[in-house]
């Protein structure tokens, strides 16, 4: 049985932040005060410091045996100033008061600024927020229950189906905590918890193999992998493998293709997603770029971006530039309405912060990063979408795929994928790859449905070298026209 979760001392998000980052260092506010004062020159638009301290637990396991497992202890601070859209950053190991000074002296080098003599008062109110509880996951030193936890999953993904012939496993557990603090005064922080596990099954029947994989996580406790939530993830992996030994070679054209609730939202998230970020659009290297307010998909195509659902993997209590997790309405009816941005973008564009400032650590700058971005539910019926296609593909499993962000071209590998054929979904198929421009096959949804899931906590993004974990979302649609390749 998992350990329980250790509680943090009574108080505050901001005192726990505190209590982790600025007293294990010596610092007081007054210490930040003095080095933001130091970053501060004529012309400088914003200067900020980013503490964080991370711990993270790994265990793989690897067909009946840990295979590995590791514990780790991430800690610094990132200084940055911003003049128009140049920007002077540095980071350090080190957060002592030694360090800040040598900090914003490498900041001012780089930037050409001469530095601020006046200590900046922090007088804003740090938010507060209650998406998640700010628990303690790897407080136990005890690798056991973790260990025990991999040797259940093993033996029972076994036992569903004598077909299974390989598990796999690998769980996460991380302890992030931030404090912010900026030019203008405010300061915020946040304590977030995260747990990602995630089951690979290969199955073996008459000379064949193949795969399944399910996973869950989230920003709460461990305790949840217990029961039924346990039960039904390893089942979902076991019924994956088992049902795609024997799958045949998919087709291959433009055809209706459906695609079921929860992960499929995928596909919004990076063929569209990516392109409505702040700093795209500044550049203009999104294909959506210039488009703010005309029809850019089918009526009734409505996505948002909402870093403020309670518990989500996504979410986040306040960014990492200390603006809270909000709720953004990207594309409202087919029209595009919105933005996803960080301070600097919008600052430069004219427009305001939504929440999405995020960075990989405090060795990264921030960008305009999605936190859950989804398609909301629709008024059809499941049923009634897969049931209008003559001959197409259900697909409800994705694997990776490419995206050009300039273009909006996409490609997506399904994983788990079936024929519709007269309105039945029929045999699975394998090797289905999904291929198309982000902005036309937004046109062609002809169908949404009223069953919107999201993720199960295991998406996660890449952008310009940083990855960070991020929440997907929809419900089930027809796509009218998309190509497909499959391997007949």
């Amino acid at each position: 049985m998992i350990a329980e979760v250790e509680n943090e001392p009574a108080g505050t998000i901001f005192d726990i932040a505190t209590a982790r980052i600025l007293t294990p260092a010596g610092l007081a506010p007054a210490d930040l005060s003095r080095t933001l004062g130091a970053l501060a020159s004529a012309g400088t638009d914003l200067a900020d410091l980013f503490f964080e301290t991370k711990r993270t637990r790994t265990f793989r396991l690897e067909d009946g045996r840990v295979a590995g497992g590791s514990f780790q202890i991430a800690q610094g601070v990132g200084a940055r100033s911003a003049r128009g859209g140049q920007v002077a950053f540095a980071h350090s190991a080190d957060m002592g008061a030694g360090a800040l000074a040598t900090l914003a002296d490498a900041v001012r080098a780089l930037d050409g600024g001469t530095g601020g003599e006046v200590a900046v008062p922090l007088v804003g109110q740090p938010p507060v927020h209650d998406l998640y509880p700010p628990i303690d996951l790897n407080g136990a030193d005890s690798a056991a229950p973790w260990i025990a936890l991999l040797g259940r999953i093993d033996a029972q993904a076994r036992a569903v189906d004598p077909r299974v012939v390989r598990v796999e496993a690998d769980l996460r557990t991380a302890d992030q905590a931030i404090l912010f603090a900026d030019l203008d005064g405010r300061i915020a922080a946040d304590v977030r918890p995260s747990m990602q596990l995630f089951v690979t099954v290969v199955a073996q029947a008459a000379g064949r193999r193949a795969r399944g994989q399910a996973g869950f996580g989230g920003r709460h406790g461990a305790e949840v992998l217990v029961g039924a939530t346990l039960d039904a993830l390893i089942r979902r992996a076991v019924e994956m493998a088992c049902i795609n030994l024997d799958a045949r070679p998919a087709p291959t054209g433009t055809m209706p293709v459906v695609l079921g609730p929860g992960y499929p939202g995928v596909l919004f998230h990076e063929a569209i997603g990516h392109g409505l970020e702040g700093d795209h659009h500044r550049k203009n290297q999104s294909a959506f770029a210039g488009r703010m307010g005309e029809r850019i998909a089918a009526k009734g195509v409505t996505v948002v971006d909402d870093g403020s659902l309670p518990g989500r993997i996504g979410s986040l209590g306040v960014d990492d530039e200390g603006a809270k997790g909000a709720r953004t309405m990207l594309i409202e009816d087919g029209v595009l309405t919105g933005l996803i941005q960080d301070r600097l973008n919008a600052g430069l564009m004219n427009d305001l912060p939504t929440g999405n400032g995020r960075r990989q650590s405090y060795a990264h700058l921030p960008m305009p990063r999605m936190t859950n971005t989804f398609l909301l539910a629709g008024a059809h019926q499941p049923g009634d979408i897969i049931g209008s296609v003559k001959d197409g593909i259900y697909a409800t499993a994705f694997g990776g795929g490419r995206v050009d962000i300039v273009s909006g071209r996409f490609n997506f590998t399904t994983t788990q994928a079936w024929l519709i054929e007269n309105g039945r979904i029929t045999a699975p198929v394998e090797g289905a790859t999904l291929i198309g421009v982000g902005h036309q096959a937004l046109k062609h949804i002809s169908m949404v449905g009223d069953d919107l899931a999201l993720d199960d906590g295991v998406a996660s993004c890449s952008k310009q070298g940083q990855h960070l974990d991020v929440g997907v979302g929809q419900p089930t649609i027809r796509i009218d026209q998309m190509m497909v390749g499959g391997a007949s």
